[in-house]
C-alpha cells in the first residue's frame, strides 16, 4: 500500500486518515472510498477505488492497533519508520498530525470491534421494473424489483449492493421484514 499512499496528495491523505479516525471513534459508519476516489481523480491522480480501499485497510489497521497498544505519537512513528516498506514523508507527517490530534479520542472497545467485523446497513433504495423483451424472447413483461442496499463492509469502506427479484420473492422479501419490525416492537 505505500506505493499507492505516495500518489495520493497531502490534502486527500489527511482527509482520509481523518474519516478513518472518525470511523474508529463511531461518529461516521464509513468510509466512502468510492466517492473520494472520483475527487482525487478528478484532482488528476491516477488511482481507482481497489487501490483507495487497500490504503484505507492499512491506515485503519495503523490506527486501531495503536490505539490498542496505547501508542504515543512518537511510538507510532519510529514504529511506521522501521517498517519493511517506508511511507512516503508526506504521509508519516499527516499520520503524526493526525494522531497526535487524535489519539486521545480513539476508544476501541471490545464490543465495537466485534459489532465492526459484521458490517452496517445504512439505506436501501428499491424500483419495479417490468422487463418487456430480450434478444431471444419477443414478449417477456414479467416485473421485477430492483433493490439497492447500501452497506458498510468490516473494513470501513461504503459500497451498494444490488440484486433483483421476481414479484413472488419480493412478497416473501416483504413478508420477513414485517415479522422483523413486529419482533423489533416487542424489544
Amino acid at each position: 500500500a505505500a506505493d499507492k499512499i505516495s500518489l495520493i496528495p497531502q490534502d486527500f491523505f489527511a482527509e482520509l486518515c481523518e474519516q478513518i479516525i472518525q470511523h474508529l471513534n463511531h461518529k461516521i459508519p464509513g468510509i466512502n472510498t468510492v466517492e473520494l476516489c472520483r475527487r482525487i481523480q478528478t484532482s488528476g491522480v491516477d488511482i481507482n477505488v481497489g487501490d483507495l480501499a487497500k490504503v484505507a485497510n492499512t491506515l485503519s489497521f495503523i490506527f486501531s492497533t495503536a490505539a490498542r497498544n496505547n501508542l504515543s505519537t512518537e511510538e507510532l512513528v519510529t514504529t511506521l519508520g522501521s517498517g519493511v516498506s517506508t511511507l512516503p514523508k508526506h504521509a508519516v507527517q499527516v499520520i503524526r498530525h493526525v494522531w497526535n490530534e487524535q489519539c486521545k479520542a480513539i476508544a476501541v472497545s471490545e464490543d465495537a470491534r466485534s459489532t465492526a467485523k459484521v458490517g452496517q446497513f445504512l439505506d436501501m433504495k428499491w424500483k419495479l421494473g417490468v422487463a418487456m423483451s430480450s434478444d431471444t424472447c419477443r414478449s417477456l413483461k414479467y416485473p421485477y424489483v430492483t433493490v439497492t442496499l447500501t452497506v458498510v463492509n468490516p473494513s470501513g469502506q461504503i459500497t451498494d449492493k444490488s440484486f433483483e427479484m421476481t414479484i413472488p420473492q419480493f412478497k416473501n422479501f416483504f413478508r420477513q421484514f414485517k415479522e422483523m419490525a413486529s419482533v423489533l416492537e416487542t424489544v
